[in-house]
């Protein structure tokens, strides 16, 4: 998933962020409503995880501007303000959920998976498959033939990243700004370890190839390439 979190309280925002990027999950900060506003308007994330109460816009004018927009992303409001009152009130917002200040990032990630797998059920695929090899976005499970096989986050996002692409060649750039949220080369081989260890998981021991290295280019994942 790929998430916003418009949080201004620096030390809040950086755990929920570093929290889901441990997980596998790409989460992006803003830190006012406006700023928050402006990156919700792109369209780019599956849940935006949103405070009550921001500098120069709050929560709630934030989530009503967009609703006005016809940007229906997913909202979980996080919020101190706990009453039911409280609550009545995002979610007439037009806020999707609201989860209470203190909370548990285990409630957190599953509320936002919930918020993730109506949207994907709305028409996204949520199963892609290449030859053989199969990988469920909801369940994370990834198979080839009968075989269940076991990844890192990481190394899940890149198979998923190279699966929607089948049959393309991904450039490094590409994978380093989709799988890694660099925008810049940082000149380290953390691509080809990758890229090595999952080749090894998915098509070590098996009758053919999947994930091709094309000279000068990138990577392809396609069935049946020699």
């Amino acid at each position: 998933m790929r998430l916003l979190v418009v949080e201004d309280d620096r030390d809040a925002a950086d755990y929920i962020v570093r929290a889901f990027n441990e997980v596998g999950h790409i989460a992006d900060r803003a830190t006012d409503g406006e700023e928050g506003l402006a990156l919700a308007l792109d369209g780019q994330y599956d849940v935006l995880i949103v405070d009550r109460m921001l500098p120069k816009r709050d929560g709630l004018s934030l989530i009503g501007e967009l609703r006005g927009k016809n940007v229906n992303t997913p909202v979980l409001i996080l919020s101190a303000l706990g009453q039911v009152d409280d609550r009545v009130q995002g979610l007439r917002a037009g806020g999707d959920d609201y989860l209470t200040k203190p909370y548990s990032f285990s409630e957190l990630l599953a509320r936002v998976e919930v918020l993730a797998r109506r949207r994907v059920g709305k028409g996204e695929e949520t199963v892609y498959r290449v030859g053989d090899l199969q990988l469920d976005r909801l369940s994370h499970q990834v198979v080839r033939g009968k075989e269940e096989i076991a990844l890192q986050p990481r190394e899940f996002r890149l198979l998923e990243y190279l699966m929607k692409h089948a049959g393309q060649v991904v450039t490094r750039t590409m994978l380093l700004e989709n799988v890694w949220d660099y925008h810049f080369d940082p000149q380290t081989n953390v691509i080809d370890v990758h890229i090595s260890r999952l080749r090894s998981k998915i098509d070590k021991g098996f009758d053919r190839p999947l994930l091709h290295t094309i000279r000068g280019a990138g990577y392809m994942i396609r069935d049946g390439l020699r």
